[in-house]
């Protein structure tokens, strides 16, 4: 995990004082509500359905023991509305929705960029939540506004086996380079990068404004493949190639010279049609030659002042130290006993096997395993962690994986240092804090937004529609007989839950001040066959909330009956059914799941 210098720490406490006097001035009336929303939200502080929410910057998804602490901390201590608030919202809720669910608080949320957020904190305690931040070196900044926000990565980077060039060094340096950065903090749009270092894209690069492939070309240098104009939202865009090898030194100007042009050109007329996909979409090849003029002359004119040195990459790289894990020299012995005994653990109990071949994955050292706890469990919205589960994480973090985990893009945790020896016991204490379901990678593993529960621009509410999918899949026997299936489901257009690159997508719409749902099917984040990203498909006319469990259940019922057998005991994956035989199956069966007293009028 990268260890911040004395200048980082110093700028991360520097920022939280500036904002401690910002919040003071906007209290005395010094400044404006106007005046102090952009500094609020520069900060990471927005104003949601009924209170204010705080997003956490956990850079390339990297958090430590001590940070998670303090997590559980800000949970416990600030993430609490008074009560004739949280009164007044719980009404409000049941008023929309009939009989909602309890509204939560005292709880953190993983995100899908690798952040973490608070939704109950009161304005006039966020300077005391920045400070306590500083103390572990965490903030705030630029996780919301119009700017270049929250690199991210896989979270397998620096241990994955199929790796071939560690990305956190540069996600590191992209950080550094974009913080604060005077030309680029009032961009037309809100700016993701995403940086991917192995041959699988866990990272999703596609689907951002930009995505980096660390590659090597045919004489074995490294350098980056770089795709561009990516995005989901109302518009949702695969990225374009813009440079099939770009050396490592030249990313930063490179970098420069893609948003600048964006800057220049991108539309801020509509907030809709600002995002850099409408700029590439629009304008092509022209906006490809302008990026490369642009680039040409940073380096020529400017003097490439932003090009890396070795020395530079390799300060970098030596903050990234891997822990001490006091690991037995006798390296082939002490692995063939360790294997033995987790190989009698398994045999002995079917759950532990499961959470063997779901949970834990091949480390580059075969003495170590990388874990993922799943925050997915009936009971709590996918990605939700109480502070006591903060606190019970953060232990489980300190004695299994060397104080350091990985915040992922599936809203999990994972810890990438666990000895192999030390798995079982790993389990039974995860078993006990109920974040040991072996469902990575499938159906309950759902990715989802806060939704209309909390988000002041949701048309209709996540959470509600991810428990009732909880619920209704538990049985482990199914959901493995089901296989790898990416579902994900989205409040509204925006898309924070991603629900274009799910097999299996549900986008909460308005209609008459109702809330009802869209299905999108065969969508992709990359990974999969396709080798690429690729937005789903509208089955048909909207759902009500109530159908969709149902329809979800038709949807799987089809895939069941059409699938092949694959061979070696193994079927047909569902996106591969689907791909096969097309969506039409699957859109009668659908239809056909609507209830009777549906309202009749779709969308």
């Amino acid at each position: 995990m990268y260890q911040y210098t004395e200048f980082d720490k110093a700028f991360v406490r520097a920022r939280a004082a500036e904002f401690r006097d910002q919040l003071g001035r906007w209290q005395t009336g010094q400044l404006t509500e106007d005046q102090f929303r952009p500094l609020r939200l520069q900060n990471g502080w927005y104003v949601q359905r009924y209170a204010p929410m705080l997003r956490v910057a956990v850079p390339y998804g990297e958090i430590n023991a001590a940070q998670i602490k303090v997590l559980a901390q800000i949970a416990r201590d600030y993430d609490t509305p008074d009560a004739a608030l949280l009164a007044e919202a719980q009404a409000t809720q049941d008023k929309i929705a009939g009989l909602a669910p309890k509204l939560t608080t005292n709880y953190g949320h993983f995100t899908t960029r690798q952040n973490v957020q608070f939704n109950w904190i009161p304005l006039g305690k966020s300077a005391d939540v920045m400070d306590l931040l500083a103390t572990v070196n965490m903030h705030g900044i630029q996780t919301s506004g119009n700017c270049i926000r929250n690199t991210t990565t896989d979270e397998l980077a620096g241990v994955a086996v199929d790796e071939v060039v560690d990305p956190r060094p540069y996600a590191e340096l992209i950080r550094q380079w974009s913080t604060l950065h005077p030309e680029f903090a009032h961009l037309p749009r809100k700016f993701k990068i995403a940086i991917t270092g192995a041959t699988e894209d866990r990272a999703a690069i596609g689907w951002h404004d930009v995505g980096l492939q660390v590659i090597h070309n045919a004489a074995g240098e490294v350098g980056f493949k770089v795709l561009v104009g990516g995005g989901m939202g109302r518009t949702p865009v695969n990225g374009v190639v813009i440079r099939e090898f770009l050396p490592w030194q030249d990313i930063m100007n490179y970098l420069e010279a893609v948003v600048r042009v964006y800057n220049r050109w991108g539309r801020r007329d509509n907030k809709y049609k600002a995002r850099i996909k409408i700029l590439v979409k629009a304008e092509g090849q022209r906006y490809f030659d302008e990026v490369e003029t642009e680039f040409r002359e940073i380096l020529e004119r400017d003097g490439a002042p932003h090009t890396l040195p070795q020395a530079e990459l390799d300060r970098v790289k030596a903050g990234f130290v891997d822990p001490a894990l006091n690991l037995p020299e006798n390296t082939d012995a002490w692995l063939a006993e360790a294997e033995a005994a987790v190989s009698i653990e398994a045999a002995k109990t079917p759950a532990f096997a499961r959470w063997l071949a779901r949970n834990v994955r091949a480390h580059r050292n075969p003495q170590l395993r990388a874990v993922s706890l799943s925050f997915k469990r009936p009971g709590y919205a996918p990605g939700d962690a109480t502070a006591e589960q903060l606190d019970a994480a953060a232990a489980l973090v300190e004695k299994y994986s060397a104080g350091e985990a990985r915040v992922s893009h599936t809203q999990n945790l994972l810890l990438p240092w666990v000895r192999l020896d030390q798995l079982h016991a790993l389990w039974r204490e995860a078993q006990a804090l109920g974040v040991a379901q072996p469902n990575i990678g499938l159906l309950t593993d759902m990715i989802a937004c806060p939704g209309g529960d909390y988000c002041a621009l949701a048309n209709a509410r996540s959470i509600p529609t991810a428990s009732a999918i909880t619920e209704r899949y538990q049985d482990l026997d199914e959901l493995e007989d089901l296989g790898h299936i990416d579902f994900h489901i989205s409040g509204c257009i925006n898309s924070c839950g991603h629900h274009h690159s799910g097999h299996i997508g549900i986008l909460g719409v308005d209609k008459d001040g109702k809330e009802w749902y869209q299905v999108t099917l065969g969508g992709s984040d990359g990974k999969d066959l396709s080798g690429a990203a690729t937005p789903g498909k509208v089955v048909g006319p909207s759902f009500s909330s109530f159908e969709v469990p149902d329809v979800i259940e038709a949807i799987l019922d089809t895939y069941k009956q059409l699938r092949l057998n694959a061979g070696n005991g193994k079927q047909e994956a569902f996106i591969e059914t689907l791909r096969r035989v097309g969506q039409d199956p699957f859109k009668a069966a659908a239809n056909a799941a609507r209830h009777p007293a549906a309202d009749a009028e779709t969308v």
